[in-house]
Order: structure tokens, then C-alpha cells, then sequence
């Protein structure tokens, strides 16, 4: 499978954009759908990144929350907070700079942030990768 982010990376040389790709990475690890990254800078003060995507079970929108968290500790990152994990329909993780959001399909479409961040530009889709 081609990874979505192919550079190993050291934490020094992480910038905020590479957080958001290595996200992205191991959602796409996980078999994640509909992976979009959007740059929100400007936009907003919450973050500069953010990361959606989408989960077809509970159980796998956790086991995608937990590879994103893994992923990132192994590059030094710890979340400010996790939510959601306890009903597994929308989980956030905030790094700070970075904030994940990872969906269950039926959430994802009801709450429909990339109508909410139109303005956003999109520095990642997953059909993107594909095309590759």
C-alpha cells in the first residue's frame, strides 16, 4: 500500500503541516475513508490543520484514533485532549495546531464540516492518493 505521507520524519523536523500528513498516514493505515486535510489557517484560531475522516463501525473509529495517537507518540506528540472515545461516533484530537476529527460514516455526513470550512484549502483527499 502506498503510505499517504512516505517520509520518516524525526520530531525536530516534524512541521505543522507534516503532523497532519502523518495523521492522515495512519488513518489511511487503518483503512480509513474519505481522508481529508484542511488547511485552516486564517480561518480560524483553533488550529492551522485539520484532519477528517471517516469510519464505518465504532470499532474502527476507535482503532483509527488509537493508530493517529500511536503514530504521533512514536514522533514525540501527545494530544492536549482526546474526546469521544467512549461512544466512538466522533472522536477529536487536539494537537494543538492540529485537530483531528475521526467520524463514523453517518456523523461525518450529518454534521458535514467541509460545508462548515468551504473556505479551507485542501491540501489532502484520499482520491488523490489514489490517483496516484
Amino acid at each position: 500500500m502506498k503510505s499517504l505521507y512516505k517520509e520518516e520524519l524525526l520530531m525536530s523536523d516534524l512541521s505543522i503541516k507534516d503532523i497532519a500528513l502523518l495523521a492522515a498516514d495512519a488513518a489511511d493505515d487503518k483503512k480509513a475513508e474519505d481522508i481529508d486535510v484542511l488547511n485552516v489557517q486564517g480561518l480560524t484560531v483553533i488550529a492551522d490543520y485539520f484532519v477528517l475522516c471517516s469510519a464505518n463501525s465504532d470499532q474502527q473509529v476507535r482503532a483509527i484514533a488509537r493508530a493517529i495517537d500511536e503514530k504521533l507518540s512514536e514522533k514525540g506528540l501527545e494530544p492536549k485532549k482526546i474526546a469521544g472515545m467512549d461512544d466512538a461516533r466522533w472522536v477529536l484530537m487536539d494537537y494543538a495546531d492540529v485537530i483531528v476529527h475521526v467520524f463514523h460514516k453517518r456523523e461525518r455526513e450529518y454534521y458535514d464540516l467541509e460545508r462548515l470550512w468551504s473556505d479551507a484549502e485542501k491540501i489532502l483527499r484520499q482520491e488523490d492518493k489514489e490517483n496516484e
